[in-house]
């Protein structure tokens, strides 16, 4: 049975009730435009009823606040962050292939296009005047400015693939620095909840930060109550490893490489491994995120590496790779010096030799490794380099390789084939330098056959193979040239005399034979699968055109989808005027109806104390 004023504690409940939605309302609305915060509103149940021993039964007790909740989808979070991973991947992609389809859109515009047309123009005028040294010496600059082209192409391009691995890194420290912060903040929550209180604002927070990390890289969240007295148990998991488990944090870490994966990569680009040792792999196929944006661009090779089957016994220091996925010097891509995955073990090697079969035109490798074998494998498939399902940067280098390896053998076949204004064998006029001595590859054989050394059907990835004595110089292969190191015969540069425009020299004055010749390369069909040289480069241009557009496109629309499932989100969780203003008025009219109650009570137990009895 209820004492005689127990109305007054109902009527007190009330208007604490009433106080507290005040509150919180005020609070909602304080955070209107605080980002990540999510409306609460406060749970709120009747109080334990008493049992009277009238006939009428139970008796209310009031209300009773019960805890201020978040109303937040866990669904909806889910979602954004799953779609959101895949939109910060397509505007990674859309950034750096755009910074690429600039540079090389000056291949249409006033780059390749123009020197390409102007290095044919002094070749037309030197057809015209072949023993003019002016002419000559035109031809030979213009075709050194067609070379410093794409060394400027080269560079540029090498700049993304370093800007991407620069931001790599500032990637995985965010992700370590969001990953502590998680941790602590789990820390907090856990000691304040363990009160029966819920941290809702530092919950936010939390919140905040994991969809913060879902832009960089795709995340996992699992939350489970440990025990009785209220912790929780707090994991995020990065493609099923864990990241956070709780207090504690697995970091990431950046580690440069001791080889390249490509010939034209970058020195020192980073691996990622986790804390414990064991690899990352940004590239599977269940990643997103704009790291894995980044590494793809960085790496990105369109699958286009070295693969065979390789038969190797333990104790052997070098392998033979046949069944080759790449049997053209022109499309080779491998580091002279780099690492060979057999099977499932990858072994350094230090060179490599390249065998042609004369017949078939296949190619067989030999790898010569830094250590043996440790392993046995039969027919075992191997790779070296990475395969990378993206069109990046090692792509369009490898595309640009392409073309002038192809273009300079022939142009270099047609000039060697003519002679001089001195009556002399022409000489290579596309040639390479060695990034380490600084000397000038020749390629192909100079001598005769028989001659020690002489063998058209293979080379070596090495740069210090120096001819026997009765040939010329270091030959090679046009594996050599790069749009790195491309560059003009110094010994024609410096004597333009040296240029071959004729088959043979009459009473001192050159024919223009092979000068035409040269002259029909721009026009030549059969070079490339596109057509015409020009033709390589333009499409090469549209390729990466369209890449360009599509991950803009797709950034778009995945953009136009995180909006839609994030409104879909506030709508649950985000704060609204309207209805904030209506919970105003409402708890305001709760608020003073509780009032109301107290007054009426003390008007009720002013008459019972004072005005009744004696």
């Amino acid at each position: 049975m209820p004492s005689t004023f127990f109305g007054l504690e109902i009527g007190k409940s009330g208007l604490y009730t009433a106080h507290a939605g005040l509150n919180t309302t005020a609070h909602n609305i304080a955070n209107i435009e605080t980002k990540g915060f999510t409306r609460q509103v406060i749970e709120q149940k009747a109080g334990s009823a008493l049992r009277a021993n009238g006939r009428y039964g139970m008796i209310g007790t009031g209300v009773d606040v019960k805890s201020i909740l978040q109303t937040r989808s866990d669904y909806y979070d889910e979602k954004y962050r799953n779609n959101n991973s895949i939109y910060g991947g397509y505007a990674t992609k859309a950034n750096y292939m755009s910074q690429i389809q600039s540079y090389l859109n000056e291949i249409q515009l006033q780059g390749f296009t123009t020197t390409f047309d102007r290095m044919y123009d002094t070749i037309q005028e030197l057809e015209k005047d072949p023993a003019n040294l002016t002419v000559r010496t035109q031809v030979t600059n213009v075709a050194q400015s067609f070379c410093e082209y794409f060394n400027s192409l080269y560079t540029n391009l090498q700049a993304v693939q370093k800007d991407c691995n620069f931001e790599i890194k500032n990637q995985i420290d965010r992700v370590n620095a969001i990953a502590a912060e998680i941790a602590s903040l789990t820390k907090q929550i856990n000691t304040v909840e363990i009160g029966g209180i819920n941290a809702n604002d530092l919950r936010d927070a939390r919140n905040l930060m994991i969809d913060e990390l879902s832009t960089i890289i795709n995340v996992t969240v699992d939350e489970q109550a440990d025990g009785p007295i209220g912790l929780k148990t707090y994991v995020v998991k990065v493609d099923g490893q864990t990241l956070v488990d709780t207090y504690e944090i697995h970091q990431l870490s950046v580690k440069p490489r001791e080889y390249r994966k490509n010939q034209t990569d970058a020195d020192g680009l980073y691996d990622v491994v986790w804390d414990n040792g064991q690899q990352f792999n940004p590239y599977a196929y269940t990643q997103s995120g704009s790291l894995k944006a980044l590494f793809e661009v960085r790496d990105g090779n369109n699958q286009d590496n070295l693969k065979g089957t390789v038969t190797a016994y333990v104790g052997m220091r070098s392998v033979t790779l046949t069944n080759a996925t790449v049997n053209e010097e022109a499309k080779l891509n491998i580091p002279e010096n780099g690492q060979i995955t057999i099977g499932t073990v990858m072994y350094e090697y230090e060179s490599f030799e390249v065998t042609i079969d004369p017949e078939t035109g296949e190619y067989t490798y030999e790898f010569f490794l830094k250590e043996p074998i440790r392993a046995y494998a039969e027919e075992e498939l191997s790779s070296v380099g990475l395969s990378v399902d993206y069109k990046g940067v090692p792509y369009y280098m490898a595309q640009m390789n392409e073309f002038l390896r192809t273009f300079a053998k022939k142009f270099n076949e047609i000039h060697k084939s003519g002679v001089d204004l001195n009556g002399e064998a022409g000489q290579d006029v596309f040639t390479a330098k060695n990034k380490v001595s600084g000397q000038e590859y020749q390629f192909g054989v100079y001598g005769k056959e028989g001659a020690q050394g002489y063998d058209p059907f293979s080379f070596n990835s090495q740069t210090g193979d120096f001819a026997p004595d009765d040939l010329s110089g270091v030959y090679s292969s046009y594996y050599h040239i790069t749009a790195e190191n491309i560059c003009i015969n110094s010994a024609i540069m410096s004597d333009p005399s040296k240029f071959a425009a004729a088959s043979e020299i009459v009473n001192g004055v050159g024919n223009y034979d092979k000068a035409k010749e040269l002259l029909d390369l721009k026009t030549d069909p059969s070079m490339f699968r596109q057509g015409k040289p020009a033709a390589f480069l333009q499409t090469l241009v549209a390729e990466v055109g369209i890449d360009t557009k599509a991950a803009i496109n797709f950034a778009q629309s995945q953009q136009n989808l995180v909006s839609a499932i994030d409104n879909q989100r506030l709508s649950i969780g985000g704060v609204d005027t309207e209805e904030e203003a209506m919970n105003l008025m409402r708890y305001r009219q709760a608020y003073n109806l509780s009032s109301k109650v107290i007054s009426v009570m003390n008007e009720i137990y002013d008459k019972l104390i004072n005005y009744t009895g004696v």
